[in-house]
């Protein structure tokens, strides 16, 4: 048996049952026993774009996920993609053939490459142990939440090995279960409070039941932030996203918090506006498995280092009994009258041919099924669909927004369509981006993906456009004429609309209904002479 086909065996055995990638001739072998061994693999068109459909699966489903490239230029059109892996932490491994000769064309430094953008870097040595060490390498990305890059020499890879045989992953190491002293200091902490706060990150995806216990205990209201959107969709008490997207309702009720919680959540200055809302007096906790991450941003009265979950269960138990703490009558009052933005007034601007976003999104809002998954791209609109489009739960939300790149969003959408084929998947674009990734509208069609694809259309790279507009510049690098998107998508085989007005939704809610055998694009063309905030603080951050 070649190594290659081994390594490919013991992987799909071991667990990994999804993958992405672009075959050349380095990988060629490799997939195929990926195949032979039972993985689903899904080509895309471009490297770039299958290791963000691998990073969004994983974060949708939980399960570990493989990306596989042709060394050198392979690797590096991956790149973009396995950084915002590797901050996320997402377990996910890249296989990645690598070069022998230093004289190759191919040749690369790919350790190198991995550590630069944040990966740990593996290398397959010995073509006996080859399947062992593929299997190594996964545990690493599960057990450790890390991106792993697999390089799998050529010279290796076509090598005579014994077969694998059964491997698989060892178990996970138990959770963290915090120090006792840490939990009496953190149930003191809430005894003192009035007005307690939670906010539960991306650490705590998994854990909505222990939170909403201890919150109940504690009397505190619960917040998100923006990767845990949906945690708490349709508790009585919580009050959605924590930081930019937050409604003035959501902010003011964090900012008049004595006591905020950060749950498996970096309390950064997105999800805490630059600390603007963190009230002058109040004190901060941060909760978290890794001890690095507790104080990386912000200063804290304290860190507990523990799992969210036993930290939550432990807190429970510490409390002696329920609190009212913030739920008091008049919060009550206030959360049934809504703390969504599409509960907040304003005024419609829709004109001249272009829809108001937030008339978009409410519109699409209440089209869409309950059962969805919103994937977003980063740019100026980005806000719009995070912040109007409602979700199911916090498998309903994919943001990959680590590495702040424009570009991702479709291969997001298309990675996560994967991990939950049982929801409508849709993918919420910028014109630039959605021009940076439109060979995956391909992808799209030929992997049978009923996907809603909305490109949030201002003809520009909009955040630029409204921060250095005001200063007199010039605009033509960063503004374009219009691109009629519904011809790209409908030459991909979408059907397709240009929505200028919210009656033109009409069409989307006649492709919903039906039986919805292909996917659906539309071109809203939307208004762009207002800039948006989030991305203002954003500017004034860096």
């Amino acid at each position: 048996m070649l190594a290659a086909r081994a390594v490919g065996l013991a992987l799909a055995g071991a667990g990994v049952d999804q993958v992405f990638g672009v075959v050349g001739s380095g990988n060629f072998h490799l997939a195929n026993a990926l195949i032979e061994g039972g993985a689903r693999f899904a080509a895309a068109r471009h490297e770039g774009g299958a290791a963000t459909m691998a990073d969004a699966y994983a974060r949708v489903c939980g399960r570990p996920a493989a990306v596989t490239v042709h060394q050198g230029c392979g690797l590096t059109n991956a790149l973009t993609g396995i950084a915002e892996a590797a901050k996320s932490r997402t377990p996910m491994v890249v296989l990645a053939a690598e070069a022998d000769s230093p004289h190759s064309n191919f040749h690369v430094d790919q350790a190198a490459l991995a550590r630069a953008v944040g990966a740990v870097p593996r290398r397959l040595t010995d073509p006996r142990t080859a399947a062992a060490e593929a299997v190594d390498a996964v545990a690493t990305a599960v057990h450790e939440r890390r991106t792993v890059l697999l390089n799998l020499p050529l010279g290796l890879q076509a090598q005579d090995c014994p077969p694998p045989g059964a491997l698989s992953l060892p178990p996970p190491p138990a959770p963290l279960e915090p120090a006792g002293d840490e939990v009496a200091r953190l149930a003191e902490a809430v005894g003192r409070a009035e007005r307690p706060v939670f906010v539960a990150g991306r650490g705590a995806r998994g854990y909505a039941a222990e939170l909403r216990a201890v919150a109940a205990r504690s009397g505190a209201l619960l917040a998100e932030s923006a990767v845990a959107k949906g945690l708490f969709h349709d508790d009585p008490w919580g009050i959605g996203v924590s930081g930019g997207f937050s409604s003035p309702t959501t902010a003011e009720l964090i900012g008049g918090a004595d006591l905020i919680v950060g749950w498996g959540c970096a309390l950064n200055m997105w999800t805490m506006r630059h600390g603007k809302l963190i009230a002058p007096g109040a004190v901060v906790v941060q909760v978290d498995d890794t001890a690095a991450a507790l104080g990386a941003h912000r200063e804290l009265a304290f860190g507990v280092h523990g799992d969210v979950g036993r930290t939550a269960a432990a807190l429970t138990a510490a409390l002696p009994a329920d609190r009212s703490g913030y739920r008091t009558a008049q919060v009550r009052e206030r959360l049934r009258a809504g703390t969504a933005w599409r509960d907040e007034p304003r005024t419609d601007l829709t004109a001249s041919g272009r829809i108001d976003p937030r008339t978009l999104c409410v519109g699409l809002d209440d089209l869409l099924p309950a059962e969805r998954l919103v994937a977003v791209d980063s740019g100026n609109f980005m806000g719009y669909p995070s912040m109007f489009l409602s979700v199911p739960d916090e498998a309903g939300f994919c943001f990959t927004q680590a590495f702040q790149s424009i570009g991702l969003g479709l291969a997001t959408a298309i990675g996560a369509a994967h991990a939950r084929p049982d929801r409508l998947t849709v993918a919420a674009l910028g014109d630039g981006g959605a021009l940076m990734a439109a060979a995956e509208l391909e992808s799209v069609v030929r992997l049978g993906l009923p996907m809603l694809v909305v490109v949030f259309n201002d003809a520009a790279y909009g955040a630029e456009v409204h921060h250095f507009a005001p200063g007199g510049h010039r605009m033509d690098t960063v503004a374009f004429p219009d691109t009629d998107f519904a011809a790209i998508g409908r030459g991909y085989g979408f059907e397709a609309v240009t929505v200028r007005s919210r009656g033109d939704l009409d069409g989307v809610a006649e492709w919903l209904a039906g039986p919805r055998r292909g996917p659906m694009l539309i071109d809203a063309k939307v208004v762009n002479d207002t800039g948006a905030w989030w991305l203002e603080e954003a500017f004034r951050g860096h």
